[in-house]
């Protein structure tokens, strides 16, 4: 399967085309706490965000495999950390859109001053920059999927 590239502008691009009254395909998220959504994860590998490890030790090689993979997450992946009923916190969709790409920024400027660091994912195992882009291009591309784009 092909995901999104993980650059800004090809990202923002796709979030501009989800129209704010787009029904999610699955799950019950709204298309903006999608957004938000995917804002959280960015955080989350910068380590801004600090969640214990959900899976057995012995899984994450199985995890980072699944992870560099060409399969697509799971329709109805569930982590525990990201539950549904978090509140919208923006105003409106585009201001969710410029928190993303403010968080965006960071991860990558972040990243490009640290090149050795790495930060815990819940469901992944401690990821490097290029295993947190592979992440981020597959989440991504599986929210773009769940409100048709």
């Amino acid at each position: 399967m092909k995901f999104i590239e993980p650059e800004l502008d090809t990202i923002l691009t796709k979030l501009n085309q989800v129209s704010k009254d787009a029904q999610p395909l699955w799950g019950v998220m709204s298309a903006q706490r999608m957004i938000e959504h995917l804002s959280d994860a960015v955080i989350l590998s910068r380590g801004d965000h600090k969640f214990p490890l959900e899976i057995k030790e012995e899984h994450i090689a199985r995890a980072q495999g699944f992870l560099i993979s060409d399969h697509p997450l799971p329709r109805e992946f569930k982590a525990a950390f990201a539950t549904p009923d978090i509140p919208i916190r923006n105003t409106n969709m585009e201001a969710a859109i410029i928190e993303f790409s403010k968080a965006w920024k960071l991860f990558i400027a972040d990243y490009i001053a640290n090149p050795n660091k790495k930060v815990l994912h819940p469901n992944f195992g401690t990821l490097d920059f290029d295993l947190w882009k592979r992440m981020h291009s597959k989440h991504i591309t599986h929210h773009l999927e769940q409100f048709g784009s």
